[in-house]
């Protein structure tokens, strides 16, 4: 059978050719049509944002600009340059409330109202101190939290450790020295005991937990002014402590508690208490292979935030690690690749000031060095305190020793790690 050829096939299926003047004249029509259509979509004005962003955050309104100038590129155009960010609205609020959001006030957990007035102005989160929670705690957070400007949520956190560090135990249930439940436990039941107390936590309004401590250290001691782990560590086994930190911090996010993994690098083998004079971990050589690996396994798994220790790290300069660029943006953020809070051990101890800084100049110190909330202890002075930190940060910005974009960018990880968006 004879097929008519490809060419045969389009000349019987095409549309007769038109004359010259005819074939103008369709293409001016063509052409007045797409004309009008243009200039219906610029006299429509500001078309309205669609209910589904294309991501947290971002408004894909353009602003309303008369239709003669602009063109029909636009609406794409205004949207990039327009899209609403956390650090696009961070860049409109003053310094002040900008370094107010890096710092957690220290009070006591009998009595949180004493913290309303740094709350009222904008501090980031408070630090609760005690050993003995009352019942009503729950209540008496909630009326601190309506103080919030904005009322963008508050860190609310605590020491709850297990042993002989816990602050609310008679709330929430007492859990064991880490050094017991590494031995005896199983990661799975590390998880279920911690969550079932992380419940409660939250349930008195508590969110955030600085534990677990993941160093490394198998001294068989309760921590002193020498030993700052000792049973708070899980074990001397890297491998142990790696697992069991993990577990310890699924329970906690598990009962909706925010973990603060901590001391970075790892205090494990500490030469003294860092709160009582300087102290220096182990060589940083050895922390890699021995003290790093529980922080990696941490940040693999998700580890929203991160305590940095105030000891020495002998190979990573002569700071405290707390105070250091070189451990936290350069190791920390940029070798291990770590995106969430970074927290300071407490600016108040000795070794702090034995580096030749006051509580306000450590805290301007940690944020250069990639920090991005200071805690500092519980005292007589808590309110003056907060004012001289505060002072500090926002002259440093002020006066170029720390940049703007840094104090951003800090302020933009408290509000990550209690995800709050200020775009909704």
């Amino acid at each position: 059978m004879n097929h008519p050829s490809y060419r045969d096939r389009r000349r019987a299926t095409a549309p007769p050719r038109l004359p010259g003047r005819a074939r103008n004249a369709r293409r001016l029509s063509a052409a007045a049509a797409v004309a009008a259509m243009l200039l219906v979509g610029c006299d429509t004005g500001t078309p309205k944002a669609s209910p589904h962003s294309s991501g947290p955050g971002v408004s894909l309104a353009p602003s309303a600009t008369p239709s003669h100038s602009r063109s029909t590129f636009a609406p794409a155009l205004t949207a990039a340059a327009t899209a609403c960010t956390n650090s696009s609205k961070l860049a409109g609020w003053s310094n002040r409330r900008l370094a107010m959001l890096t710092i957690a006030v220290p009070v006591s957990e009998t009595s949180v109202s004493d913290a309303t007035s740094e709350v009222s102005a904008g501090a980031g989160g408070v630090l609760l101190f005690g050993s003995k929670a009352p019942s009503d705690l729950g209540s008496r957070l909630t009326t601190l939290k309506s103080h919030v400007p904005g009322h963008l949520g508050l860190l609310v956190m605590t020491d709850e450790e297990g042993g002989g560090i816990q602050r609310m135990a008679n709330l929430v249930g007492s859990l064991p020295w880490p050094a017991y439940m590494g031995a005896h436990w199983t990661p799975a039941q590390i998880q279920q005991n911690v969550t079932k107390v992380a419940k409660k936590m939250a349930a008195a309004q508590v969110n955030m937990d600085l534990a677990p401590v993941v160093d490394v250290d198998g001294r068989n001691v309760a921590p002193s002014h020498t030993n700052p782990d000792g049973w708070r560590s899980f074990s001397g086994n890297t491998s142990v402590v790696s697992k069991a930190g993990v577990a310890y911090m699924n329970g906690l996010r598990a009962g909706g508690v925010i973990p603060v993994v901590k001391h970075f690098p790892g205090l494990g083998g500490s030469t003294y208490n860092s709160d009582f004079g300087p102290a220096r971990t182990l060589p940083w050589s050895t922390l890699q292979k021995v003290g790093i690996p529980p922080f990696t396994a941490a940040i693999k798994a998700g580890a929203p935030a991160i305590m940095v220790s105030n000891n020495i790290v002998p190979g990573l300069g002569t700071n405290p690690a707390s105070l250091s660029p070189t451990a936290i943006s350069s190791e920390l953020r940029g070798k291990m690749g770590f995106k969430g809070l970074v927290v300071t051990d407490s600016l108040s101890a000795k070794a702090i000031s034995a580096a030749g800084f006051s509580v306000p100049a450590a805290a301007v110190q940690a944020l250069r060095s990639g920090a991005d909330m200071v805690l500092f202890d519980l005292g007589s002075n808590v309110s003056s305190q907060t004012s001289s930190i505060a002072t500090a940060i926002t002259n440093a910005v002020t006066g170029g020793h720390l940049a703007r974009s840094r104090l951003i960018d800090a302020a933009g990880h408290v509000l990550a790690v209690r995800h709050v968006n200020l775009c909704s």
